[in-house]
């Protein structure tokens, strides 16, 4: 029997989608723990990286700190929140939310770097305020670089989450640690192959969201068209 095969045996057992240890419930642990991250993480960076874009300024400061923020591993900043905090949840959401900041704190400031400054020339001379001019000129334009940094540190965090078993947290890590320990590797590739599986699901739901939010004018723009739309600076 091949590796595959076992997987999928593994995968239709009923006995593996009931019970506290049930895929339904780990699932659950694994996207209550990367949602919550992705959440913070864009209440963090996305109003940080849409006003420094906007007004243009401490932008190399951000772009350093996100940059910082990307080095650092997600293992080193697990421990110290485990030593920091201990057991539960909280270090666990506190290492991915820091895993979560940079790429969409990057690219929210990027875009709104990137927007024609015609553009935004033309919408103060209409009278457009500064919060107007964000929220109804800038903003539309920037959304698929935006949405971009949010794919991106959702699937980094759904992947990482997995770490999360380590210090005794659910999710589909628990299988992956588990095999590991029980060298039970046909649980150990399933866990493995369930984290790709909501990793794919995250990115085109995330794909499906951003479609519906970019406006039908940017959307049916050619990528090259839309790079010269957000790009004169």
């Amino acid at each position: 029997m091949t590796v595959l095969e076992a997987v999928a045996r593994w995968l239709a057992d009923p006995a593996h989608w009931a019970g506290s240890d049930g895929i339904p419930r780990r699932l659950s642990e694994h996207v209550q723990l990367s949602a919550e991250s992705v959440v913070i993480g864009a209440l963090i960076a996305l109003p940080i990286g849409v006003a420094l874009g906007h007004y243009g300024r401490f932008g190399n400061l951000a772009m350093n700190v996100s940059n910082v923020g990307r080095a650092v591993p997600s293992f080193g900043v697990l421990v110290i929140a485990f030593q920091a905090f201990g057991l539960g949840d909280l270090p666990i959401v506190l290492a991915l939310t820091a895993l979560a900041v940079p790429p969409m704190l990057t690219n929210s400031y990027v875009a709104l770097r990137e927007v024609d400054p015609d553009i935004k020339e033309a919408a103060r001379a209409m009278g457009y305020r500064e919060l107007a001019q964000v929220m109804r000129v800038e903003l539309p334009l920037a959304i698929p670089l935006i949405m971009a940094g949010i794919r991106t540190s959702a699937v980094q965090v759904v992947a990482t989450a997995t770490l999360a078993a380590i210090i005794a947290g659910g999710g589909f890590g628990r299988y992956i640690i588990d095999g590991l320990a029980q060298q039970d590797y046909t649980k150990l590739f399933a866990g493995a192959v369930l984290v790709g599986l909501l990793a794919l699901g995250t990115e085109g739901s995330l794909s499906a969201l951003e479609r519906l939010l970019v406006p039908r004018g940017i959307r049916l723009l050619k990528a090259p068209e839309r790079a010269t739309t957000f790009k004169t600076a």
